[in-house]
């Protein structure tokens, strides 16, 4: 049974992780999707590579697109992304706009050749405004939209990044996937009006910081003046990093005594419990027997008495989960009632049985690589289900697409030989 988005189709003229993730999450649903890629290929291709242009950080973000070569600085490739734009619904780019327009795939020239086209774009910082002009990774974002000294981790006064996900590339992708459906859904309601996405990594930085990034005028305006007033005048007096990263730690002083949102070292392993309301936490504190005075009346939070309790509280909950192996404290706490799960390696995963019986990895190929098992669809459809497609390898699929466009096999041959293609 097709997916929901049959019949659609992209053509992305985007590298690296997010717009690409964009890209892949649409042909999950259905679509058919063209990346287009320069002779010498997405440069994610050279990552971590298992075979000259094959990498693992482009097979994470590309299957289920067919793979055409073509150099966008060469004269001819216009009359092909023409004749792509023609029979496109959405277009998936992440240049920035003077390449785009230099390169001639930028939305007014594209909405000039298909007015109903899609165009969805995705940028670091926006297209307006004193970064605008700024190329962005997700280190740099995580920096920049403040994830980074929200995260609580410091090392020799250095604040560390997340880096075992691009959570921001993979988020913005999320993004640009959701907005284009609504786009095309908007489109079908209006009689066939296309019309301009935009995404950023900065944007999608600040959504994901949740509660963090809400400022109750009332409560917060003035506290928050206050610290960027103190963090300004550190910064103009050349205040060292490390001492300006102390004071403002200081100004968001968290109490110690967090027993229920962590990390514990049993007798044989490492678990995590996540308790987020009054109730799981009472569970909590019923199966390994302690009692918690901030759930008494009249308990000050702020107040010394309430600090030393919580230092405490910690040694104590770490010494009971030591007491007992992995397995024993998950039967006891799911038993309570009480979140907690154990401590894996990715590569536990692959074959885990929740992660199979739930579909949550899925087997592709590849040309030359044979079978590829990695993260399959993100949700299930009954009707429409999803389909985790074929990974492309570089050029694969440039004569077929060329031929259905139709170009004939002696223009494709010249083209070749010129360097304009593969």
């Amino acid at each position: 049974m097709p997916g929901p988005l049959d019949g659609i189709n992209v053509v992305e003229f985007s590298t690296m992780i997010a717009t690409p993730t964009a890209g892949m999450l649409l042909a999950d649903m259905g679509a058919s999707v063209i990346k287009v890629e320069p002779p010498w290929g997405d440069l994610w291709r050279y990552a971590q590579a298992v075979l000259p242009t094959e990498g693992r950080p482009f097979m994470a973000y590309n299957r289920g697109k067919r793979s055409i070569t073509l150099n966008l600085a060469r004269p001819e490739s216009a009359a092909v992304v023409r004749r792509l734009t023609e029979q496109a619904d959405v277009v998936l780019a992440n240049n920035r706009p003077d390449v785009a327009g230099r390169l001639g795939i930028d939305y007014d020239t594209l909405a000039a050749i298909n007015p109903a086209i899609i165009y969805c774009e995705g940028s670091a910082f926006g297209h307006h405004g004193p970064d605008a002009y700024r190329p962005g990774y997700d280190i740099i974002i995580q920096a920049m939209s403040g994830i980074a000294t929200s995260e609580g981790k410091v090392v020799n006064g250095v604040p560390q990044h997340i880096v075992a996900s691009p959570l921001v590339d993979s988020a913005c992708g999320l993004a640009q996937a959701w907005a284009v459906c609504g786009a095309l859904f908007a489109r079908e309601r209006s009689g066939g009006v296309g019309q301009k996405l935009e995404a950023s990594l900065l944007g999608t930085g600040l959504l994901m910081l949740g509660m963090r990034f809400v400022r109750i005028d009332a409560i917060d305006r003035e506290p928050h003046a206050q610290i960027r007033e103190s963090i300004d005048a550190m910064r103009a007096a050349g205040t060292p990093y490390p001492e300006l990263l102390s004071v403002y730690e200081a100004q968001h002083f968290q109490s110690p005594g967090n027993i229920y949102y962590r990390f514990y070292q049993t007798a044989d392993g490492m678990l995590v419990v996540g308790c987020l309301n009054a109730a799981l936490r009472q569970k909590l504190l019923a199966a390994i027997g302690l009692h918690d005075i901030r759930f008494d009346t009249g308990y000050d939070q702020y107040s010394p008495e309430a600090a030393a309790f919580g230092a405490q509280l910690m040694t104590d909950a770490e010494a009971i989960f030591r007491a007992k192996t992995n397995a024993e404290w998950l039967t006891l706490l799911d038993a309570a009632g009480v979140p907690a799960g154990p401590v894996r390696f990715v590569e536990e995963l692959f074959d885990h049985p929740q992660v199979l019986e739930n579909d949550m990895a899925a087997d592709v190929s590849h040309r030359d690589l044979g079978t590829v098992r990695m993260a399959g669809p993100l949700v299930s459809f009954s009707a429409t289900p999803l389909h985790a497609g074929d990974l492309p390898a570089l050029g694969e699929h440039t004569d077929a697409v060329l031929h259905e466009l139709g170009y004939e096999s002696a223009t494709i041959d010249r083209w070749r030989s010129a360097g304009i293609i593969l």
